[in-house]
């Protein structure tokens, strides 16, 4: 699973890294002004795909069974489906209103893209599920604190 997120991170950085070029240079080719859906493909990509899946990797590491829990499984997997589809339906609704096409309003496409958001809401809820039960598991153990005597020489340094 730590590897998985890993990977995840890595890949939605690349695609948005790409989504920010092609966004910028698509519009130059054609000289479009307006807003576009393409411009949030970048932003999208970035923040659910690469800062969400590094904050999920750095709690898989610090809560010792959220890793190995199938709500977490299915969470990331949900997660990165709805992204998919969310980021390509940004990506081709906003090709289209770059090339000024006809439909680029239609409602099917915003159905489509509400899919995707559907998508990532069951994504969170299996997550945030995931997380409580591991957090409430770690509370429960109350394990003691063993302090180091270099940790109190740091804490109290007379």
């Amino acid at each position: 699973m730590l590897t998985y997120l890993f990977r995840s991170a890595a890949s939605w950085t690349a695609i948005g890294l790409a989504g920010g070029l092609g966004y910028r240079e698509f519009t130059k080719l054609h000289d479009y002004t307006g807003f576009t859906q393409l411009a949030l493909v970048h932003t999208h990509a970035i923040v659910w795909g690469t800062i969400f899946m590094l904050v999920l990797l750095s709690l898989a590491i610090v809560l010792p069974g959220l890793a190995g829990d199938a709500r977490m499984r299915w969470g990331v997997h949900l997660l990165n489906g709805g992204l998919a589809l969310t980021v390509g339906m940004l990506g081709f609704k906003g090709s289209l209103q770059v090339l000024g096409a006809d439909w680029a309003d239609h409602p099917g496409l915003a159905g489509v893209s509400g899919l995707g958001h559907m998508t990532l809401t069951a994504a969170l809820v299996l997550l945030l599920l995931a997380i409580g039960r591991q957090t409430k598991a770690l509370s429960a153990t109350s394990l003691p604190l063993d302090v180091d005597e270099d940790a109190r020489e740091m804490a109290d340094p007379r």
